[in-house]
């Protein structure tokens, strides 16, 4: 091939506009957020490997004992939640890989990673999405999470919903759209004696869009948001009955109420840009995460987030 200028600068420019995919390993740990804390979260590192291609042998492999790494191989169809014991990482093979009605429930459990899967449609009858009850140390990344707004608000349930003292958990670079009520972090105003001093919870680096509410919904616990890119998402970040968030460098676009307060919920925001909206959120006192994060500007959230978020690892 005869190279010229024209040719080199073609070849450049395309390279630059190629999507990148992001490189990743099944044995990768939580690296940042409350995920890191408590021992950290590394999922079923160090144990055995299987991968997966129907319903019942997810079953099988999710509520096994002892360490493992489970790739779903193939898309699976059905109609209820699959509990995860501990110490597992489920992953989806490749970014289509998708639960079609299938949740995935952490009760009572510790110690878990879901990565690059997409899950969708989840019927109320058969749980949410993905659900944390009673489990701690669980790394949510790179998942496609969604259902649609043709149907009433109940007709599904949350897509990523923390309940029962749920804690150290870190949500990041995932999609989480088309839906009514997107994320619950406690699910009731009378259940402070078991939720107050858990539900630790960090969202990062996360791309919210076309959501009624719930971005999230937080009540008696600690979370950190930052990096999130929130689109048309009419009721965004609810801090209730005690809750302390610290809210920092996102990005709101048609937002009605980005940030704000129900029964004494509060928050510290800085570097957030609303959309032209108002934070009304009680002032909170959280101001420090205990854990080292990168953060980057505002202005540059929608380009790292668009596009990135989601199922769109490449192992």
């Amino acid at each position: 091939m005869k190279f010229t200028l024209f040719t080199v600068f073609a070849l450049a420019a395309s390279a630059i506009a190629a999507p990148v995919v992001k490189r990743a390993t099944t044995s990768d740990a939580a690296p940042y957020g409350y995920a890191t804390l408590n021992g950290g979260t590394t999922g079923g590192s160090g144990g055995r490997t299987v991968t997966v291609n129907t319903l019942a042998e997810l079953k099988t492999a999710a509520s096994a004992s002892g360490a493992s790494i489970i790739i779903i191989g193939s898309s699976i169809t059905g109609a209820e939640s699959v509990k995860v014991a501990s110490n597992k990482t489920i992953v989806g093979k490749s970014s289509s890989i998708t639960l079609n009605g299938v949740g995935l429930i952490v009760k009572s459990a510790s110690n878990v990673i879901i990565r690059n899967l997409k899950i969708q449609k989840v019927l109320a009858s058969s749980g949410d999405a993905i659900a944390i009850n009673k489990g701690t140390n669980v790394w949510i990344d790179h998942v496609d999470v969604s259902s649609d707004r043709d149907h009433d608000k109940d007709y599904y349930d949350g897509l990523l919903d923390f309940t029962h003292a749920a804690d150290y958990v870190t949500v990041s670079n995932s999609y989480i759209h088309d839906h009514w009520k997107a994320s619950l972090i406690g699910h009731s105003d009378s259940n402070s004696a078991e939720d107050t001093g858990h539900l630790r919870v960090t969202f990062a680096n996360n791309y919210f869009q076309n959501l009624n509410s719930r971005g999230p919904s937080y009540r008696f616990g600690t979370g950190h948001i930052y990096n999130n890119y929130y689109d048309t998402v009419s009721d965004g970040i609810n801090t209730r009955d005690g809750a302390q968030l610290l809210v920092e460098n996102n990005v709101f676009s048609g937002s009605k109420k980005p940030l704000y307060s129900t029964d004494k919920g509060y928050a510290v925001a800085t570097g957030n840009d609303f959309g032209g909206e108002s934070n009304t959120a009680l002032a909170g006192t959280l101001t420090k995460a205990p854990y080292t994060y990168t953060k980057i500007d505002a202005a540059k959230v929608k380009a790292a987030v668009v596009g990135t978020a989601g199922a769109t690892l490449s192992f």
